[in-house]
């Protein structure tokens, strides 16, 4: 029998055991080079599929979906009704309200009850319910939207939902992958080989899925006397054969002066074709140079985009656009207007506005047009061209007032600024040799970032020598970036989470938040779809739009679902070795706690590893798992299951066991059906125990 006063000595001496709480904030992303002692506590040593918040934390990513323009995934409802099942209905068939004419699809049948979606109409309660014509059970409820009993079944129902609805949306017709996707007036256009490979085509979103835009004609002119009617939406008339004109192209000369010579973008013609000799336009007249031609579009090009008014009016913005095997491009949503720019060989890759001018590049050469005249490259107007001594891999405008703001010009290996206005004053300037672009990777992140050799670089305005400074930002993730960087294929910014990102044909991706000029974190993705195009852009309502196209013939909406399109997305991080702030004393570890919120249900796996994994150390019990690309430390984790759901999730708690001079601690998770959540910290309780021997 254990006597009252041994009780009372066991009872002191717990109460004396010193128990210390360490608080670890997720905050700086992925650390590949930083040495283990000097790393922060909550950056990771390895990642997944989670990115760096703006204000701290890590969150597991959303996800993307199939798009062509009618009802998204995500968007989809699911409705119980409860019944009497006196038949053998299946999921997948339709159910009809026999009184109410109402329908719906079935997507899941648990106990006595259907869970349906796309529903038209109002189911009513006590009707029959019919399969095709017979009748399969009599309701006792009306359609309950949302009406899941528990906050896994309901995640469950919405992600069979969106399958339904997926199953609906198609590919971009034709064959091979996307060759370009953009946004434009709340449409998204995509380019694709036609089904035999033989040319481009151009679709766009709908309702009803993609439809393709019809190319018109094109016929080229030099004008004659009267040129004040040779106008857009004019008639062109030789003889019987008419055609509306879509668009005028001056290529050289000018219509007032009566020596305009270029393109004329017309309709189909009426009463026959158009050959070469004399035709009017009102009472101005011009020489044909042959019949018209149906304006098509070689295959397999890259495309690039930009917008750009040289109209001034509040509705004369348009897309330009180019490929690298097709002439340049204008395009306002109905007519597609091909811009010849008297080149040989007519194959911009890049493009872009500035100073109200129309710049292209041809391999290591740069042109642009006159001044608010897109159409024009004549010398005499204000065109030139300008040589770069190096292949050209795009441009950006870089900051300052109308008169003082440059032109980035990047080539592989160099970046030059182009300052001055035009013609006249142009001066271009080398910024540094070295330093330069990889095709594809720069965008306007509040200043320029870009790929290098080097690694994504920042090229910001300063009082520096050149007005210019720049700085490699992802030097803490170099292994990610000396694996991967010649892969890239695609980048783009998310504005609402102020990230760049970096995308790679093995479907790879590089997550950069930042604020201002302060890195919050760099985090690598790895996706199911391997992304080749990709557009970020404001619709009219000014909410942002993140669309990429991939080999597969598909173009997917970013930020938008539970899963990668129907396929799991699989997450996992695992922070640095933390040795509280005493490497060399040994902890007896207690327990840890992970801070979350999100909205909804999830479940994930909570791991740890003890001493840098070491074997000469004794390790938790461990759990068997699996991933695509583990290391030998995965073998050192216990592993712990949280299940939550609502809003927020109040901390909480999970056992450890072991004693070492550090740990590390892990989360893991693979899930189709529910929505992103967010780890802002962690807690750990421990108690120190010796100091560790020599």
């Amino acid at each position: 029998m254990v006597s009252k006063r041994a009780v009372q000595i066991a009872a002191r001496a717990l109460s004396s055991v010193q128990v210390a709480t360490d608080y670890i904030n997720l905050f700086g992303g992925l650390d590949q080079v930083t040495p283990p002692l000097k790393r922060s506590p909550g950056v990771c040593r390895s990642t997944q599929n989670f990115e760096a918040r703006i204000n701290g934390g890590y969150r597991r990513i959303p996800g993307y979906e199939v798009f062509d323009g009618r009802t998204s995934p995500s968007s989809a409802q699911y409705a119980i009704i409860t019944a009497t099942i006196t038949g053998s209905p299946a999921v997948g068939n339709t159910l009809t309200g026999a009184t109410s004419g109402a329908t719906g699809v079935i997507i899941a049948l648990p106990g006595s009850s259907f869970v349906i979606t796309k529903i038209t109409g109002t189911f009513q309660s006590g009707e029959n319910l019919n399969v095709g014509g017979p009748t399969v059970a009599v309701s006792t409820s009306t359609a309950i939207i949302s009406g899941a009993a528990t906050a896994v079944l309901h995640a469950t129902y919405n992600n069979l939902a969106a399958d339904q609805y997926r199953s609906d949306i198609a590919a971009v017709p034709g064959s091979g992958n996307i060759l370009g996707v953009w946004r434009f007036n709340n449409v998204t256009y995509a380019f694709r080989n036609n089904a035999g490979g033989t040319a481009a085509a151009l679709y766009k979103s709908s309702t009803g899925g993609w439809v393709q835009v019809s190319f018109e004609y094109q016929v080229t002119y030099t004008v004659g006397s009267g040129a004040a009617t040779i106008v857009d939406g004019g008639t062109l008339t030789q003889g019987g054969v008419t055609a509306t004109i879509r668009r005028v192209l001056v290529r050289t000369g000018t219509l007032a002066a009566g020596t305009a010579a270029g393109t004329l973008v017309i309709s189909v013609a009426a009463g026959g074709n158009f050959a070469a000799g004399a035709a009017t336009v009102g009472a101005g007249t011009l020489t044909l140079s042959g019949a018209e031609t149906a304006i098509t579009m070689l295959p397999s090009g890259r495309f690039e985009f930009t917008n750009a008014n040289f109209g001034g009016a509040a509705n004369t913005t348009r897309v330009y656009g180019c490929d690298g095997v097709n002439k340049a491009f204008e395009f306002d949503g109905t007519y597609f207007v091909p811009i010849p720019t008297g080149m040989t060989t007519d194959t911009p890759a890049y493009i872009t506005s500035h100073k109200n001018q129309l710049f292209l590049s041809f391999v290591g050469s740069i042109q642009h047009s006159g001044p608010g005249t897109p159409y024009t490259w004549s010398i005499v107007t204000g065109s030139t061209e300008i040589a770069m001594s190096d292949t050209v891999t795009g441009f950006m405008k870089q900051p300052g007032s109308e008169a003082g703001g440059a032109l980035a010009i990047f080539t592989r290996n160099r970046t030059s600024m182009l300052y001055g206005s035009g013609v006249s004053d142009w001066n271009l300037v080398p910024y540094r040799e070295e330093l330069g672009a990889y095709p594809h990777t720069i965008q306007d992140f509040g200043q320029t970032i870009f790929l290098d050799d080097r690694g994504v670089t920042f090229l910001q305005t300063s009082q520096a020598f050149g007005n210019f400074a720049h700085a490699a930002v992802t030097n803490a993730v170099l292994d990610f970036i000396n694996d991967y960087r010649t892969l890239a294929t695609a980048s783009c910014v998310s504005r609402d989470l102020s990230q760049y990102r970096l995308f790679f044909s093995n479907n790879r991706a590089l997550y950069i938040t930042a604020v201002g000029n302060k890195i919050v974190g760099i985090m690598p993705m790895l996706f199911v779809d391997t992304v080749r195009c990709v557009c970020s852009l404001e619709d009219t309502d000014g909410s942002e739009k993140i669309f990429f196209g991939s080999d597969s013939g598909w173009v997917f909406q970013m930020e938008k679902g539970t899963s990668f399109d129907g396929d799991e997305i699989e997450f996992y991080f695992e922070l640095a070795y933390n040795f509280s702030k005493s490497p060399r004393v040994n902890k007896r570890y207690r327990d840890a706690t992970f801070e979350v919120e999100g909205d909804g249900y999830a479940a994930f796996n909570f791991g740890y590893s003890l001493g840098y994994g070491s074997t000469s150390i004794p390790q938790p019990d461990n759990q068997a798992v699996t991933l695509d690309f583990s290391s030998v430390f995965w073998d050192a984790f216990t592993w712990d299951a949280f299940v939550w759901d609502g809003t927020t999730l109040a901390p909480s708690t999970v056992a450890m066991e072991g004693e070492a001079e550090n740990y590390s601690l892990a989360l893991r998770g693979t899930s189709d059906y529910y929505q992103p959540f967010s780890i802002s910290g962690a807690v750990t309780h421990y108690t120190p125990r010796r100091i560790l021997r020599a």
